[in-house]
């Protein structure tokens, strides 16, 4: 056993793919306290800057007072607690849709709830480029999986109308990939999905608090609520939380409820993260600012790099992934900027596809000017270092 673990761990430091766990110390703000040296924060999820916000504290502090640490148990024994049915109930009202449904990960919630929409005698056609967790949950639904190239939705139409006309039919997409910060044309994908008898399903993860109006996501920006059977996002990212949610209907809700293994057989999130997630949706909407300034942010800095000469793909989302190639070249660079002050995490295979490893450059509503002149700054000298990174 411990000659097969050696024998793993040496080729992925050959393949340059090893990874290491860094340490923060304090909140997750605009800067860290990053393995015990302050540096500017360009790797977070936390776009919105809400992950330290005092109403997210002090309303985790009071349920703790009211209802204690834990759930106790999973919700389909005792552990369905009044926080978990209010916050479902305004992630409905936020999302448009008739119900709502919490789940303990975006990970759990997308391996449980395609198996749940589909299975051996049916079709699932997912996105080149789709989370993990997406790919994970076609293969656990053994549902026959039609992989098309990123955003194309000319491939996506040929595989339906390819399909068996029995069975059914899903078409599964990020709205705003995560690794590439471009949009799904997601009006295309409902109209071939009605013309075909597809179901839809969207992954708002990246999406969730960052469009206007209210910061419901992508799919309420472009109006397609009514036309998208299945949406999943998470608590984690923009609302500054954890956890993870699916809206829709109330029969999509009770299929949920009796079908999906990683909701039934797991402990109910605790009390505080669902108290989190109600402050965190309650700030969104009413404070379009915060995704006013993340907009300002994105642009600033967007801007300043493409100036630069650095590629950063179709992203106009606070996403920015510059493309280095090699993966060993890739975390030359971050290293580099990471000696200055700068975080910016490099990813590589298997997240994203081979040859494409890229620094994941995130923004957030709180970063100030200063931040981002003291990171373009830093570009500016590795654009004058080849041996660091290969943009060819």
């Amino acid at each position: 056993m411990a000659d097969f673990i050696d024998r793993e761990l040496d080729g992925l430091k050959q393949a340059g793919l090893y990874r290491t766990l860094r340490r923060v110390d304090g909140d997750q703000g605009p800067t860290l306290l990053l393995d015990g040296r302050e540096v500017v924060n360009f790797s977070s999820n936390n776009y919105l800057g809400l992950a330290n916000h005092p109403a997210l504290c002090q309303a985790a502090k009071a349920a703790i007072d009211r209802y204690g640490c834990g759930s106790g148990a999973s919700r389909l024994i005792s552990g369905n607690m009044a926080l978990h049915e209010e916050l479902e109930a305004k992630l409905a009202e936020f999302k448009g849709t008739e119900a709502a449904l919490v789940f303990n990960s975006g990970f759990q919630a997308n391996t449980g709830i395609i198996p749940a929409l589909v299975g051996a005698d049916d079709v699932v056609f997912s996105d080149a480029l789709n989370h993990a967790s997406i790919i994970d949950g076609c293969r656990l639904a053994r549902a026959k999986i039609v992989v098309y190239e990123h955003c194309n939705v000319d491939q996506l139409q040929r595989g339906l109308q390819e399909a068996p006309s029995d069975g059914r039919k899903l078409i599964v997409s990020e709205s705003l990939f995560s690794m590439d910060g471009d949009e799904a044309p997601l009006a295309e994908i409902v109209e071939l999905a009605e013309r075909y008898g597809a179901m839809v399903m969207v992954d708002e993860a990246h999406a969730t608090g960052i469009y206007e109006p209210n910061g419901a996501g992508l799919i309420a920006k472009l109006g397609l609520g009514e036309r998208v059977s299945v949406q999943m996002g998470t608590l984690g990212k923009a609302l500054g939380g954890f956890g993870a949610y699916v809206a829709g209907s109330k029969a999509l809700r009770e299929l949920m409820i009796n079908r999906c293994r990683s909701f039934v057989f797991t402990t109910a999130l605790p009390p505080a993260v669902m108290a989190m997630g109600i402050a965190a949706i309650d700030l969104v909407k009413k404070e379009p600012e915060r995704r006013q300034a993340l907009r300002r942010n994105c642009e600033t800095l967007r801007s300043g790099l493409r100036g630069l000469g650095y590629r950063l793909g179709a992203s106009e989302s606070q996403i920015l992934p510059l493309i280095v190639g090699d993966a060993d070249a890739c975390m030359r660079f971050s290293e580099y900027l990471l000696s200055r002050g700068v975080f910016a995490q490099g990813i590589r295979p298997p997240t994203v596809p081979p040859g494409t490893s890229r620094l994941r450059i995130t923004l957030m509503a709180t970063h100030t000017p200063e931040h981002i002149d003291r990171a373009l700054k830093v570009f500016k000298e590795v654009a004058q270092e080849p041996k660091i990174e290969d943009r060819s």
